[in-house]
């Protein structure tokens, strides 16, 4: 049974297809809910796709190849060889190019026919309405700033957005539209009714901190490009107000229902992790009688730890997850306690001298930081974390 039409078509098709055309794009033309008039509105339409890492390379090559006429690469980051796990527009040639540039390569390689317009930029307040020159936005970004700027903007602009984010083997993808037309049969949702405000920094670990199987970003990459073929052509139910939600590692599929202003910061995960949510770092204890005053955590760099290490003035407290520490670590000697547990056992943290916290790249050791200031401890965070110890101090520890 074919799925009732919920949402009208976004774009108006475009010319008669070339004879070249409808060769190419045949197997849509056999599908009646796609057919001629549809693949003539892909051809038509102008997609934003925020980011040209795991979740915007496979949305980028589907968008490519079903014959989207124009599409926007939103990206100011360059490729690492860390990314080739997953982010399948880039090779290892393409190692230190601006992802911009080779994920517009590998667009043009597909479809020569498509216009790609490469903002090489990170989207800010300043530069965010040059999505307004676009009909859809693809949200693949990797970092909550971005991802609350591109909601915030397509709101402003009376933009669809389809959303998705992963981490490890969990996934979740949505469509949401702020402001629809007035006039549309559907309620506006967006991404502040899920999820009203980002995380605090160091909050939920990042894909270099807890890890992302590169497969899981295919597939929901895939997912997204095929919303936003359905928004583009006015085909099936798309995702608006529905959150999918995929464990991977089950191999299953669950949908939670979406509504304005939802009551609630978190949407349940699969496993024992959801991909966004609304966990809050480690609630400050109110020490107890006695106890040191709270005092303002500080910061030190790598050269000024060499030094307090030497001396063994400090305990170096490291808050990364286990996997994190079998790849690299800054003294064998650390202790060792994750973030998330760091409330279960912070009486495993010697309060008799200061403390030095590190992470990766230094945010979450700064919320841990200020937890452990916030019931006594004297405790700095050690900026930049090991990516900066092995810039700074011993370059021959890898990078993750």
């Amino acid at each position: 049974m074919t799925p009732q039409k919920t949402v009208p078509p976004l774009v108006a098709p475009g010319p008669p297809l070339t004879a070249a055309e409808r060769a190419r794009y045949s197997r849509h033309l056999l599908l009646p809910q796609i057919g001629d008039e549809g693949q003539r509105r892909l051809r038509a339409a102008r997609v934003a796709v925020v980011g040209a890492g795991g979740l915007g390379a496979p949305v980028l090559q589907y968008l490519a190849a079903a014959g989207v006429g124009r599409l926007g690469i939103i990206d100011d980051d360059v490729v690492d060889v860390t990314n080739l796990q997953r982010q399948v527009v880039h090779g290892h040639a393409d190692v230190g190019r601006p992802k911009v540039d080779s994920a517009a390569d590998a667009v043009r390689a597909i479809d020569p026919g498509v216009e790609v317009v490469e903002h090489r930029v990170r989207l800010t307040e300043a530069n965010a309405d040059l999505l307004a020159g676009y009909d859809l936005v693809v949200d693949g970004a990797d970092n909550f700033p971005t991802r609350y700027l591109v909601n915030d903007a397509c709101v402003r602009l009376g933009l669809p957005e389809v959303w998705g984010s992963v981490l490890r083997f969990d996934a979740q993808v949505s469509v949401f539209w702020g402001r629809p037309p007035a006039a549309w049969p559907v309620a506006p949702v967006q991404l502040r009714d899920v999820f009203p405000e980002p995380p605090p920094e160091g909050a939920v670990p990042s894909c270099a901190a807890a890890g992302v199987l590169g497969a899981l970003c295919g597939q929901v990459g895939s997912l997204m490009a095929t919303e936003a073929i359905k928004l583009v052509t006015g085909t099936g139910r798309p995702l608006l107000g529905r959150l999918a939600v995929l464990d991977a590692l089950a191999g299953t599929w669950r949908e939670v229902p979406l509504r304005a202003a939802a009551i609630g910061r978190t949407v349940a995960g699969s496993g024992d992790t959801a991909v966004v949510s609304g966990d809050q770092p480690p609630a400050p204890v109110r020490p107890a009688d006695g106890a040191p005053t709270p005092r303002e955590p500080g910061e030190v760099t790598p050269r000024e730890l060499v030094g307090l290490l030497a001396a063994d003035a400090v305990t170096l407290l490291d808050v990364r997850e286990p996997a994190e520490r079998a790849i690299v670590t800054i003294a064998d000697d650390d202790l060792p306690i994750p973030l998330g547990e760091l409330p279960a056992r912070v009486g495993e943290v010697p309060a008799d001298r200061p403390v030095v916290v590190y992470c990766r790249s230094g945010a979450r050791s700064a919320t841990a930081a200020r937890y452990l200031a916030g019931v006594g401890y004297d405790v700095a965070n050690l900026v930049g974390g090991v990516l900066a110890w092995a810039g700074d101090v011993d370059p021959s520890l890898p990078r993750y």
